[in-house]
């Protein structure tokens, strides 16, 4: 019988692809993929760093590995995993910790599976991760993520992702197109592109600076690709979504009008503590650019509340400034102190209750303002991809520029293309429609 894997993934886009490298290299080994709820002979859990939550669920997720299976063999690698590995290590049941450039060798430290009384470690100085593992995660039938950049070379003072993944390298531009061609063949319609800060697109294996390729040369390449009804960029710093990049992506075949563009802060003096390497100024700029060649646009926003520094007045006017920007949704952080990060070391914190209670605040305006771009959208047509998941008798989808729809449960909907007129928004915020015709 074949020993059995399971893998369960925190944190972003980008761990999910790369869990799903490390799974194919897992069932090249000969070994069978199974859920994490079911019993398996290895459980590898890739991990997060973000947040603070990200790092308490850890030693959750490997109690319900233990649970499903006390003899199992636990594994962790990823972010935490890099930045943290002695503290993962002294967790109750874990195995084995690999850092960065460790991960995707896994199989390689699987010689016996026995359970090791204490957690073994292989790390790396990070400086060491300076080559490039192309990934793509084809989990989900109907999307997805296609790794083309990693690390970041950026000194956001609160951010610890540079010490967990290193200096910012790229995929070169043949295999990005060839692994798209791979996930085409397997009929999947839409591909989200991700990395770390993928507009910095172009830097080779280590940290080499001679661009090859830039982030606008990807985006016109991908767009050629048979098969690929949909392209999706996943995030881009404002500083590196140049206008000829949305005025490609307004013109496009496959690119759909959805940016998501992390703003951090919306006043310039708490930019500057962060290190961000743009004004406000430049973030209006990329929002009007794109809601002028492209209306329909959704543009999704990062912000940060709590930041050391951030006084009321601060916060009011980040949340005036949004609340003026012509914007679609927001993804709200209550600001977190990272181990390792000059923010960390900054005076005037912000108490706790009062980051909550801002953050409390921009989640109500994420409400309202996604309520407002979903209500321009109706009487509108528009072509759904629908998903895979039967939900509670309903079927998902999602339009071009990310409006979320529902029908009831139909199977043959199922990774389906079809243009529809956008009617009405339910009680639970998603929208019902009429179909016009199938496209794909």
């Amino acid at each position: 019988m074949n020993k059995k894997v399971a893998f369960y993934t925190l944190g972003c886009k980008l761990n999910f692809s790369e869990t799903s490298t490390i799974a194919r290299s897992f069932k090249d080994e000969g070994f069978e993929r199974v859920d994490f709820s079911e019993t398996a002979d290895i459980y590898v859990i890739n991990t997060c760093s973000v947040t603070e939550n990200a790092d308490k669920r850890f030693k959750t997720i490997v109690k319900q590995a233990q649970k499903a299976n006390p003899e199992a063999f636990v594994a962790a690698v990823g972010c935490y995993a890099q930045l943290k590995p002695e503290e993962l290590a002294d967790v109750n049941g874990v195995d084995l910790v690999l850092g960065a450039t460790e991960k995707f060798k896994i199989t390689d430290y699987l010689n016996d599976l026995t359970k090791n009384d204490f957690g073994e470690v292989h790390s790396c100085d990070i400086n060491d991760a300076d080559f490039y593992v192309g990934s793509y995660s084809i989990g989900d039938r109907t999307r997805a993520f296609l790794k083309v950049q990693d690390g970041c070379d950026y000194k956001c003072t609160y951010c610890t992702i540079p010490l967990a993944r290193g200096i910012s390298r790229s995929d070169e531009l043949a295999n990005v197109i060839k692994n798209a061609q791979e996930i085409s063949a397997k009929g999947i319609k839409e591909i989200v592109l991700t990395g770390v800060n993928i507009g910095d697109y172009g830097k080779g294996e280590f940290g080499n600076k001679k661009h090859e390729h830039t982030f606008l040369e990807l985006v016109q390449e991908l767009d050629q690709v048979e098969g690929i009804e949909r392209l999706r960029i996943s995030s881009i710093e404002p500083n590196l979504l140049k206008n000829e990049t949305i005025d490609v992506v307004s013109k496009s075949r496959a690119f759909v009008p959805h940016f998501h563009i992390p703003l951090q802060s919306g006043h310039n003096d708490i930019l500057k503590l962060m290190k961000r390497r743009y004004m406000r100024e430049l973030y209006v700029d990329r929002v009007a650019k794109i809601n002028e060649v492209m209306p329909h646009a959704c543009i999704g926003v990062d912000v940060i509340v709590g930041f050391p520094g951030e006084t009321e007045e601060h916060f009011l006017e980040t949340y005036n400034f949004l609340n003026a920007l012509d914007i679609s949704y927001l993804h709200v952080f209550t600001y977190s102190e990272r181990d390792n990060t000059e923010a960390a070391s900054f005076k005037n914190v912000v108490p706790k209750n009062i980051r909550s209670k801002r953050s409390k605040m921009l989640r109500g305006l994420s409400a309202k303002k996604r309520r407002a771009f979903y209500e321009k959208q109706i009487n509108t047509s528009r072509s759904v991809l629908f998903e895979s998941e039967n939900k509670e008798g309903y079927i998902h989808g999602f339009t071009e520029n990310y409006v979320k729809v529902k029908a009831p449960w139909d199977p043959y909907l199922v990774n389906t293309i079809h243009q529809v007129k956008l009617k009405s928004i339910d009680d639970d915020g998603l929208v019902r429609f009429e179909f016009e015709n199938i496209l794909v």
